[in-house]
Order: structure tokens, then sequence, then C-alpha cells
């Protein structure tokens, strides 16, 4: 998993230790995504699957996206579609994606690079493997993000952010056994290089076996941990938690999280991402590719997309050739 990494963590700053009065978060749910297949047919697991909103306000949607190991000619994407309402997170840790929009935005991410789209008031979209994935295979493996927009947010004209792997805040714990890639938000004073409308910390941790991390939390965000690879536990309960699995923090002050002493061969550490967002406590009406406050508005945005109104496909762009 190389996304990013450092030579000498104990080179990195590191975060305080805890107040000796903080309270670590109770374990709230241990839940198991199921996998299934989006766009063109590439391998997901629907991180929030049986998860009630309420419980990961702001955010709505997490996938997976593999890992897996494509042959040549197998590489896949998603094909142009519309969104609105929302921002989609995309993470890489292996491989690489295109990405193009109908407002201007795109480029290349790739080993620990991250792109931002802001859709509000909407846009057409893309994501795809360039055409050298597509033809020599190789291993493909990331997450995508869907963060709501509160409803003053909704129409806001749309937006890219193209974060680069190596702009990412690299930290570390005060025993120096884990590295923490801040990509948003504010951790123990550091702040990722993310910018968001909604009130939110995002990180990419890779913990030694045997490591424990507890991580300084906000008392109004919650906190969700979900494991990319290997072996741990959540909590103080230290309830046990392998890939796939999304635990549910509640209230308290830090986060904790426990690496097995043993890991799997092929990746010897615990890989897990961190979420936590301030709740926005406002309706949801969630269809397809739109995220809005009401019924009403999803139709009108469906209409809107009917029409053309969220844009065009720019000529020349994938798929538009």
């Amino acid at each position: 998993m190389p996304a990013v990494t450092v030579d000498d963590i104990l080179t990195l700053p590191r975060l305080s230790e805890p107040a000796p009065d903080a309270v670590d978060r109770p374990i709230k749910s241990v839940t198991t995504g199921p996998t299934g297949f989006e766009g063109e047919g590439f391998p997901v697991r629907r991180a929030f699957a049986g998860v009630d909103l309420t419980e990961i306000d702001p955010f709505i949607h997490m996938d997976q996206m593999g890992e897996v190991l494509y042959a040549p000619g197998e590489p896949k994407g998603t094909p142009w579609h519309p969104h609105r309402g929302f921002e989609t997170v995309t993470y890489i840790i292996d491989g690489t994606f295109i990405h193009q929009d109908s407002h201007g935005g795109g480029g290349v991410i790739t080993d620990g690079d991250t792109q931002w789209m802001t859709a509000g008031s909407g846009l057409l979209h893309i994501e795809a493997p360039p055409e050298e994935l597509v033809v020599s295979g190789g291993l493909f493996h990331g997450f995508q993000l869907w963060v709501n927009l509160p409803r003053k947010d909704k129409f806001l004209p749309p937006k890219y952010q193209d974060l680069r792997g190596g702009n990412v805040a690299l930290l570390t714990t005060p025993d120096g056994g884990t590295l923490i890639r801040l990509i948003a938000g504010d951790l123990d004073g550091h702040l990722g290089p993310g910018s968001t409308h909604t009130p939110m910390t995002m990180l990419h941790a890779t913990l030694s076996p045997g490591a424990q991390m507890q991580l300084p939390w906000p008392n109004d965000f919650n906190a969700l941990v979900y494991v990319l690879n290997g072996f741990g536990s959540f909590g103080s309960e230290q309830a046990p938690g392998q890939m796939g699995n999304l635990a549910v923090y509640g209230p308290g002050d830090t986060i904790t999280v426990q690496a097995s002493t043993e890991q799997e061969t092929r990746r010897p550490q615990l890989d897990v991402l961190v979420l936590g967002g301030l709740p926005i406590r406002e309706p949801v009406a969630w269809a397809g590719p739109f995220v809005m406050n009401t019924r009403d508005e999803l139709v009108q945005a469906y209409e809107d997309y009917q029409a053309g109104r969220l844009g065009e496909i720019p000529h020349g762009a994938i798929g538009n050739q």
C-alpha cells in the first residue's frame, strides 16, 4: 500500500498525549460492508451499508474501490453521470484514475492523491482508468466518500480541488508507531490541505503491529473508523476489526484504535480511514446521484439533468471523442 510513506517516521511531528481526564469514545456499532459493483463493473465494498444516516451525518455514502488486481483489458471506471447537492472525495491508494467534469475540473490522481469535487448546483463527470492501465492491467485500490452539503450550500457553484499526495500533513503518534496522513480538517492543531464546506476531518493511518493510536477528536464531531486492510480492535472495549469493518464511536474526547501484533503476510500493518464531521441535522432526500433536502428538489434535479441544465460533456473529453 504505497499511498504516501516516509523513510523515518520518527522525524514527523507528533500528536499530543491525551489529557488525563480525556474520555475515550465507546463503540456504538461495528458493521461489515457488503460487496457489489459500480460504474462499468468495478468491484466495491459499501462501507456505510446498514448504518443509519443519523450516525454518519454529514457523510452520505462511501465505497471502498478494490483492492483488485486487474488483468490486461479489465480496468473499468464510470461513464459520464450527474451530481447535485454534495461533494465527492476520491482517494487513490494504488493505481490511477482520470477525472473530467463539465465545469472544467479534472486531472489524474494516483498513489496517495485525492480529488475533491464540489458538485453543488450540479455538473456531469466521469472517472476512468488511463488507456495504458487498461492495456497493462495492474493493482487498483481506493475509496470514494460522499459529503453532504447543508441546505444553504446545495447550489454553490461547482468546484474541483486537486490534492497531491505530497501535500498531505504527515504526523505520528507519541510513540512513533503510526503514520498519519491528514487529508482534510484539523487534528491537534495540524491542518490537512482539503478545503471543506462542512466541518470535518479525514485521515488515513497506518499502524505498525501492536501499535495503539489515540486521536484527540472534537466533542461535537461524530467519529467513524473504517478498516482498509489488516487486523486490530476499536475503542477501549477492544472490539475486533478487520478489512471491511466500520466502527461507529459514541461521544467523548479521543478515538482509540489498536493494531494486532500479528498481521497477514502481504499486508504487515493495519490501515484505517478515520472520518468525523459536524452533523448537519437537516432532512436528507437522496436518490441515485442527487442528495437534496426534499423530494421536490430531487424531481427538479432530474428534470434539470434531462433538460441539459447540469452541463454538457466537453468536446474531446473521455467518452466524447
